[in-house]
């Protein structure tokens, strides 16, 4: 009993004391201006130190690793300091008495410091929040998640417990900073009921927060980008805010957001202009290869000839300084810009060939890709890029991983495989998903392309394998009985093995699972029926049916998906005027801040269905839209530029011919001359065999011309004229070279063909018809073919269209028949 007393006045002292040092120490440390000091300080006091001053000490370390730049950070250097191994001690032995906040803020700052998951002290510390967490709050469990996912636990227990806790408690959360940073720790444990409940919430939320929350938004973004969906709704929010914060923004920033952008394939004009702009500023910021290969990967892809000069020139006096990392996202932002800078792409090839041993199979795909796109050659590289690409094949199990092999060595000079590759495929076939299987059909193709180069014993293996693919293909269709599942498989797909082998399997697949197709997924079934060329009307009735029972929860700018395939594939709906009319509508309020090239790409799909929405028409053909154009098509490849002046000349010729009462002005008259001052390339061999028999038929070869050039600039394979006694009628001068465009023989482009005919004589249009311009299951003429003739009759023509499958049949076999089907289509009743 008397020991006893003796100790407890010793206990009742230190209790005392400890608050009345307590607040001295903290206030030194926050007068610290460095680690050194803040060390000494805990080397002083190691005796005394509080678990609330171990968590101030570690709070101040870390405070001052924040404020250094990325480039002068070196928190191993701190981590392996002498004195921090006494506060790591310190820690270990106050872990259970810290207070929620404090002990899971240690372990987030421990790991900032690279402390390893597997220590001691961090196992101790996740230990202890485990037993807690379901008494932490919302800030103290978000923080907590995040350090669970730096450890790469997504799928652990303790992240589904997390995860369940979310879940339960979503109602009474209204801290969406917290919320957000939980859902990207959460977002590969949430199912998709769970999913929508998330971007309900974050919905609700979002204007309660600050318009200066830039990371909140972007966090948002990226579990979009995680689940990936694209939700307008909220893309859109969190749009403006970046934008309303531009000045704010750094090239981390900016990197980011257009990164995941680019993933939810989001395009906001605005933001592009803004980055553009912001990055073109920081050019001469930056002379670190780490900065500066970050600015030209962001960068690149949208810069200006001047612009994009001067990033090439600088990255080329980086290059020997390059990381194998860095060369690797120099090379694949040059393909994206389409570079032609044959010095820079030899010097930054050198780069990846010293660290070709260093890069993941995935990796060495894409610099494969974007070497092969660059048009790089060099025997040395490619050689030890096949060696590397048929090592990781011998060891690799993982079907995904194969399939990237294979279909890098596919891409090389050398493509084939020997039988221990083809037996390395046919092991993991009963494994693989729709992508793989498709990759690897595509692989068996290219070298059976190439096939005339190796033994026929190859060849005979490739065929054999590709009937196991198709197998295998049709066997995981009929396995699917989810569409959302189905889909992940279906929207990246493409290729000839797929259009060939599995698409009609497909598309059964599709129709029996046709009544999940609801508001969420509507617009990434009818994209992937546009891709398809296949016309399925069950499937695309649903479509429409549920478009008009779902509008209001379908967002404007999934209108367009929704749209595409009508217009493709040439299909009215049994609703079609209140199908169309409902979109357009849903679209009206819109139109002024939709992105330019989805309002062209609308407006001709609109008007290859025949359908001309005056607001639509003149939000386009206005001098401003005109000029916002212009401005993005600066930021595009040649190509996709080249796409929308094309479709947007297309969209004025439809208005000017089929909708003359708008009264909006042809002014491509200029961009027309330009394109089609240019040799088209010689006819092919029916064309020729046409051309040929017309000159028989008609009575000579100055009684048809060939590729005509019309008043719009529709091009038409063959013209010829018949009088009023449906006799043909000689041209004048008639020199036609066979594949160059001869001058328009019409005064104007508004001229009318009466006007320039001898009375009651009519023109002919002769059309042959490829595969491209029919449906791919059924001989139903697609929606370009169709625009066509129409304007070709508005101009005066009588169309006669040729189809390939009634040229090339048994009953037109022969010459005689050929000639006869002819001389009927002009002459006769006639085929239009």
């Amino acid at each position: 009993m008397l020991r006893l007393r003796v100790i407890c006045p010793f206990s009742w002292r230190v209790f005392h004391f400890r608050p009345f040092s307590c607040e001295p120490l903290i206030s030194q440390m926050d007068k610290c201006t460095n680690e050194e000091q803040v060390f000494d300080l805990i080397e002083k006091n190691k005796a005394i130190l509080s678990e609330e001053q171990v968590g101030y000490a570690f709070n101040i370390l870390w405070q001052f690793q924040k404020q250094k730049t990325s480039l002068v950070k070196n928190v191993e250097s701190i981590r392996d300091c002498p004195q921090f191994l006494t506060l790591y001690n310190l820690t270990r032995n106050k872990v259970e008495f810290m207070n929620d906040d404090n002990l899971v803020n240690v372990l987030y700052i421990t790991q900032q410091f690279a402390v390893e998951a597997h220590d001691p002290l961090v196992e101790a510390l996740v230990t202890e929040a485990w037993r807690r967490l379901e008494r932490f709050d919302i800030n103290v469990l978000s923080k907590f998640s995040t350090c669970l996912a730096d450890q790469h636990l997504h799928f652990s227990p303790l992240m589904g417990k997390i995860t369940n806790i979310v879940n339960r408690n979503l109602e009474t959360i209204q801290d969406l900073r917290s919320l957000s940073v939980l859902m990207i720790s959460i977002s590969s444990l949430t199912s998709q009921r769970f999913q929508e409940k998330l971007v309900n919430k974050t919905e609700l939320l979002f204007d309660t927060i600050d318009s200066s929350q830039v990371n909140t938004a972007r966090r948002i973004v990226q579990f979009l980008r995680n689940i990936k969906y694209s939700y307008y709704p909220l893309l859109e929010k969190c749009n403006k805010v970046f934008l309303s914060n531009a000045n704010g923004l750094d090239l981390e920033a900016i990197s980011k957001i257009l990164s995941l952008y680019h993933s939810l394939q989001f395009h906001s004009f605005k933001f592009i202009l803004m980055a553009r702009k912001r990055l073109t500023e920081m050019i001469p910021l930056f002379d670190h290869p780490a900065s500066f290969v970050k600015l030209f990967v962001a960068l690149g892809p949208m810069a200006g000839p001047k612009e994009k000069k001067q990033l090439e020139s600088t990255i080329l006096l980086m290059s020997e300084e390059l990381t194998s990392q860095q060369a690797l996202a120099v090379i694949g932002a040059m393909e994206e810009m389409e570079s032609r800078n044959s010095r820079l792409i030899k010097k930054i090839a050198s780069v990846l060939h010293k660290n070709l041993d260093n890069y993941k199979p995935v990796e060495l795909l894409k610099i494969t890709q974007a070497l092969i796109f660059l048009h790089f050659q060099s025997k040395e590289l490619f050689v030890k890029l096949r060696e590397l690409l048929l090592s990781y094949l011998k060891i690799s199990v993982k079907p995904s991983e194969i399939s990237i092999l294979v279909s890098a060595v596919s891409m090389l000079p050398s493509p084939h495989l020997d039988e221990a590759g083809i037996s390395r495929i046919e092991a993991v076939l009963p494994q693989c998903d729709l992508n793989d299987l498709n990759s690897f059909a595509t692989s068996v193709l290219r070298w059976i392309q190439y096939g005339h180069m190796y033994p026929d014993s190859t060849t005979g293996k490739q065929l054999k394998l590709l009937q196991k693919l198709d197998h295998y293909g049709h066997q995981r269709l009929r396995k699917h009985n989810n569409l959302n599942l189905l889909w992940e498989e279906l929207k990246s797909l493409k290729g000839d093995w797929y259009a060939e082998s599995l698409l009609e399997e497909t598309v059964a697949t599709l129709q029996c699972l046709m009544d999940e197709i609801n508001h969420i997924n509507v617009a990434e079934i009818a994209s992937f029926i546009s891709r398809t060329n296949y016309l399925s009307t069950v499937l695309l009735d649903k479509i429409a049916s549920v478009v008009l029972q779902q509008i209001e929860k379908i967002h404007p700018f999934a209108i367009f998906a929704i749209i595409l395939p009508f217009s493709i594939l040439n299909y009215d709906p049994p609703q079609r005027d209140e199908f169309f009319g409902t979109c357009i509508q849903h679209l009206n309020s819109y139109l002024s801040i939709m992105d330019p090239l989805m309002l062209v790409f609308l407006g001709f799909s609109l008007a290859t269905l025949e359908y001309f929405p005056e607001n639509l028409l003149k939000a386009i053909f206005n001098i401003k839209f005109l000029g916002r154009l212009d401005s993005q098509l600066e930021l595009l490849c040649s190509s996709l530029n080249m796409r929308i002046q094309f479709r947007l000349m297309e969209l004025n010729r439809a208005v000017c011919l089929e909708c003359p009462e708008y009264q909006i002005p042809w002014f491509h008259d200029r961009f027309c001359e330009q394109h089609y001052n240019k040799d088209i390339g010689s006819l092919n061999g029916a064309q020729q065999q046409i051309y040929k028999m017309l000159a028989e038929v008609l009575g000579g070869i100055n009684y048809v011309k060939a590729t005509v050039l019309t008043p719009y600039y529709h091009t038409i394979d063959f013209e010829c004229i018949l009088d009023k006694r449906k006799k043909p009628f000689p041209y004048g001068s008639h020199n036609i070279t066979v594949g160059k465009l001869p001058e328009m023989n019409w005064e104007s482009n508004t001229q009318r063909v009466g006007s320039s005919l001898p009375q009651g004589a009519e023109r002919i249009a002769l059309e042959f018809l490829d595969v491209r311009a029919f449906c791919r299951n059924i001989h139903h003429l697609k929606g370009k073919s169709a625009m066509k003739k129409r304007h070709l009759e508005i101009l005066g023509y009588r169309v006669i269209q040729v189809p390939h499958f009634e040229w090339n049949s048994m009953a037109l076999s022969t010459k005689d028949a050929r000639m006869e089907y002819l001389r009927e289509c002009i002459f006769g009743d006639g085929k239009s």
